[in-house]
């Protein structure tokens, strides 16, 4: 049963942003190996942001690293570095989700615990709530931590509607005492939506976070749903995307209106010395008057895809971030990234000077 009043509202992605954060790639992480190349992205991404009337907040360990790698001429006005210990970069799914409870903006904290103990998570999972006693925030820190959820699993158009995937928010290891329909229940009381779409086909290869929805699906304004697709019936996910296209079809809004769907192109297959990776041109992230899109080195299907994203989104510039080395660790673009909704980030941080 939905709740019969909204009082609550998960902020769509393409509301009006104080900022982005983002936690800073450093040797501590599984990106040791390569960190030249990924912190080569992370500059690219940030500089991307700053470009947007955006401010920038970045989680790392060793701030003079930061400073290191961004350089003397960006706007350091702009940049707020916060040092923190973290085990890994992908603040996605441990950063604060924004709801707006009665007016009020309030940040959801919801336990993160690494894709379902696949990894260490002590450090990222105190990041949110870290954050908001360093003085991060403006607004009040709600206490969802009696639940596992990863932002990049839940995706909203705003309106009151939720899509995740099935695959992802009933795997092993988050909520295993909690039924999908008591799952639902949850999430829409807490997020403040009135309906929830579960997607029970997709995946990709390589994907270890069992299938979040911003890899596969994302809402655009004016009840518009991008998602992954392929036109190669000789690839592994030729059957699976399929049956997800189908379902997507049969998605309505919370008024009964089928959503428009634009199909993004599949990247050609890329792997690293042993799997295939799980580029997807659905990682996207939207900035005040962006969207930044994630680009792997494929002319044809890279040009495609920002036009297609860019119908989806008219009058935001679509700029494209090289993620080659970001998919090498399964993540993308999106997944680096958490906004910060309007009105919800302090600036400056108090006494950033002593952290």
């Amino acid at each position: 049963m939905f709740p019969s009043k909204r009082n609550r509202a998960f902020a769509a992605e393409w509301d009006c942003q104080d900022g982005i954060l983002i936690a800073w790639p450093h040797a501590g992480t599984d990106w040791a190996y390569m960190l030249d190349e990924v912190t080569a992205c992370y500059v690219e991404m940030a500089r991307a942001i700053l470009n947007d009337d955006e401010r920038l907040l970045i989680v790392a360990p060793d701030a003079q690293e930061v400073h290191d790698a961004l350089g003397p001429d960006v706007d350091w006005q702009r940049i707020d570095i916060v040092e923190l210990p973290t085990n890994d970069t992908w603040v996605r799914d441990y950063g604060p989700i924004t709801v707006s409870n009665g007016g009020q903006l309030e940040l959801a904290d919801f336990t993160f615990n690494a894709w379902g103990m696949k990894f260490a998570a002590d450090c990222d999972n105190l990041v949110t709530s870290r954050l908001a006693q360093r003085g991060a925030f403006k607004m009040p820190l709600a206490n969802c931590r009696d639940m596992v959820l990863e932002g990049g699993s839940i995706e909203t158009d705003g309106n009151g509607t939720v899509m995740t995937t099935t695959c992802c928010l009933t795997a092993p290891n988050r909520n295993d005492a909690m039924t999908r329909e008591q799952m639902e229940a949850q999430l829409l009381q807490r997020l403040g939506c009135l309906k929830m779409l579960w997607l029970d086909h997709g995946g990709l290869v390589g994907d270890d976070t069992d299938g979040h929805i911003d890899t596969l699906a994302r809402f655009a304004p004016g009840g518009v749903i991008l998602y992954t697709g392929c036109d190669n019936p000789e690839d592994e996910h030729f059957e699976p995307l399929m049956r997800m296209e189908e379902q997507l079809k049969q998605f309505t809004d919370v008024d009964g209106n089928h959503y428009h769907l634009i199909k993004l192109p599949l990247p050609d297959p890329t792997f690293d010395e042993i799997s295939r990776l799980p580029a997807t041109y659905a990682n996207f992230l939207v900035t005040n008057h962006q969207v930044l899109v994630p680009v792997y080195g494929q002319p044809r299907n890279d040009i495609k895809a920002c036009e297609l994203i860019g119908q989806a989104f008219p009058g935001r510039k679509i700029v494209g971030i090289d993620c080659r080395a970001l998919i090498c660790q399964h993540g993308s673009l999106h997944c680096a990234t958490m906004q910060l909704p309007q009105g919800s980030l302090s600036h400056p941080i108090p006494n950033l000077e002593e952290l």
